[in-house]
């Protein structure tokens, strides 16, 4: 785990901050409030690191910004981002702990090491982000991508299209994260899609 790009914890003052956390799982209620589950590396004996989560509470009071120093809303924030925090010292002693974000700068999805593979759609599911590829037949073979508001979806001519586009037997070029989830069939974050 030496090579593993998460940040480590630091305290400064009353603050907490993570410098290149990954993000694990979100929950938006209204744009207004949510919350965040980022990962993040914990320095161990050997020389080893362990990797430990932490909910941030986010609220209307949360300044969170792009890469650019734009303002995002809430729900923009999608697992398998790279985020900087800032936040409360003060943490609940729950599993995991939980504490309020103050700042969140989303770095994106660059620095997270990518695979591009080129398969068939099986299936379009509209209402949940998801796209499912592979052989219809054989389950091992099949992968499931979560797509994200942000992630770009372009036609052959390059032209943006709707995740609703795509169609059962369309070639797809993906470009996604080189980590998968254990089920069957594992699952993925997709980074971008073109259809060829």
């Amino acid at each position: 785990m030496n090579d593993d790009p998460r940040g480590a914890l630091v305290q400064q003052g009353n603050i907490m901050r993570i410098d290149n956390a990954l993000v694990e799982d979100t929950s938006c209620l209204d744009n207004s409030s949510g919350s965040i589950e980022v990962s993040y590396s914990v320095p161990e004996a050997n020389n080893m690191t362990s990797i430990q989560t932490i909910r941030l509470n986010l609220t209307g009071n949360t300044v969170i910004l792009d890469s650019f120093g734009q303002n995002m809303c809430i729900c923009c924030i999608q697992p398998g981002m790279w985020v900087s925090a800032i936040f409360s010292a003060r943490m609940t002693r729950s599993i995991p702990p939980q504490s309020n974000a103050f700042l969140i700068i989303v770095q994106g999805m660059s620095q997270v090491p990518s695979v591009t593979t080129t398969d068939r759609v099986i299936f379009v599911d509209v209402r949940n982000n998801m796209l499912l590829t592979g052989n219809p037949w054989n389950i091992n073979s099949q992968t499931r991508f979560v797509v994200s508001d942000s992630t770009p979806i372009t036609n052959r001519a390059g032209r943006p299209v709707k995740l609703s586009a795509l169609r059962p037997g369309q070639l797809v070029r993906i470009t996604h994260a080189n980590f998968q989830t254990a089920s069957i069939p594992p699952q993925t974050t997709a980074y971008s899609i073109q259809i060829l």
